[in-house]
C-alpha cells in the first residue's frame, strides 16, 4: 500500500542516465520551452506514453466496455487538441512529445502574446497573474483545452491586467518595431519572362 506521505510518483526517469542523443534533445526542449528542470519534460513525456499504452490495449480489444474507453479516450484527446474529430488509433500512436508540449499552459500564453518571452509567461503563471475559465492556474505544465484557449485572460486582481502596464506597453513596443523592420526591408524584385527577354535584346543590341 506504501506510506500515505509519500505519495506515487507520476512519471518515470530516463532508463539510462547517459544518453547523449536523449541529452541534447532534452537540453533543446528546456530552452524552446522555457522548463524549470527535465523532471517537468519527463512528466509530459510519461503522459504521452499512457495515452499511447492504451490506445494499444484498446486496439487488440473488441467488447462493450472497451469500445466505451476508446469513445472517452479519443474524446480527451480531441478536447486538448492532440487529435481530430475522426482520428484513428494510428494518429495517437503517432503524437509526439513537442505536440503535448505545446499543449502547455506556458506555451500557449506566449503565443497568444500575453508574455514577452517564454520565461516570462512561466514568471506570470507561477505568479499568479493568469488566469484560465475564470479559475487561477499556478502551473505552467497545465494541459489547455481548445474550450479553455480563448478563455486565458490576465487575473482581474493583477496589475497586468491594465493595458498601460509598462511590460504590456512594451510588448507592444516590440511588435510594432518588428513590424517596422519587416516594411523597410528591401525586397527582390522578380522580373517576368517578357522583361528578361527585353532587357537581354537591349544588352545584345548594345554589343
Amino acid at each position: 500500500m506504501g506510506d500515505p506521505k509519500k505519495p506515487k510518483k507520476k512519471y518515470s526517469t530516463p532508463i539510462h542516465p547517459w544518453q547523449k542523443d536523449r541529452i541534447d534533445e532534452e537540453r533543446e526542449l528546456l530552452k524552446e520551452y522555457g522548463m524549470k528542470n527535465k523532471k517537468e519534460i519527463w512528466k509530459i513525456e510519461s503522459k504521452l506514453k499512457n495515452f499511447k499504452k492504451q490506445a494499444k490495449k484498446l486496439v487488440s480489444l473488441d467488447s462493450g466496455q472497451s469500445q466505451k474507453e476508446k469513445k472517452q479516450m479519443f474524446e480527451k484527446l480531441q478536447s486538448i487538441g492532440l487529435i481530430k474529430n475522426e482520428s484513428d488509433t494510428g494518429e495517437i500512436l503517432g503524437l509526439s512529445l513537442k505536440n503535448l508540449l505545446d499543449r502547455r499552459l506556458q506555451t500557449i500564453v506566449y503565443k497568444k502574446g500575453l508574455a514577452r518571452s517564454i520565461k516570462q509567461s512561466r514568471q506570470f503563471i507561477s505568479h499568479g497573474h493568469i488566469f484560465v475559465d475564470d479559475k487561477k492556474i499556478t502551473k505552467p505544465n497545465y494541459i489547455v483545452t481548445i474550450k479553455e484557449e480563448s478563455l486565458i485572460k490576465f487575473s482581474p486582481t493583477s496589475n497586468l491586467h491594465d493595458e498601460l502596464h509598462p511590460e504590456r506597453l512594451e510588448k507592444k513596443k516590440e511588435a510594432k518595431a518588428k513590424k517596422v523592420k519587416k516594411e523597410e526591408e528591401p525586397t527582390e524584385e522578380v522580373l517576368s519572362q517578357d522583361e528578361i527577354k527585353e532587357t537581354l535584346e537591349k544588352v545584345e543590341g548594345n554589343d
